[in-house]
């Protein structure tokens, strides 16, 4: 019984260390863009979009298409950063077991 009391602990000392990572990498960002810079993205580390930059000269009125285009892909990499910073500090944090939900 006292091994077991030894891994209750232990997991929750884990819990405890990545609750604090979490909170850290809320505060943290990545940046994503699209057609050579003309839009940009930021995320945190819990993946919401904190800001979207648009350069006055990829808006045309006549081809939103492409603007929305530029908009999607650079969003969709600002996540994918994001998740991948989150999965690469959990990984740290975990030793690379794969504990699921926690990612």
């Amino acid at each position: 019984m006292k091994g077991m009391g030894n891994i209750m602990k232990q997991a929750q000392k884990l819990q405890s260390k990545m609750m604090k990572l979490q909170e850290d990498l809320a505060e943290r960002t990545v940046e994503a863009s699209a057609g050579g810079g003309m839009v940009r993205v930021v995320a945190n580390g819990k993946q919401h979009v904190l800001s979207i930059e648009i350069e006055q000269e990829v808006v045309d009125p006549d081809d939103v298409d492409m603007l929305q285009d530029l908009i999607l892909a650079a969003v969709n990499d600002a996540l994918t950063k994001a998740q991948e910073m989150v999965s690469e500090e959990m990984g740290k944090l975990t030793g690379g077991m794969n504990i699921p939900g926690m990612v």
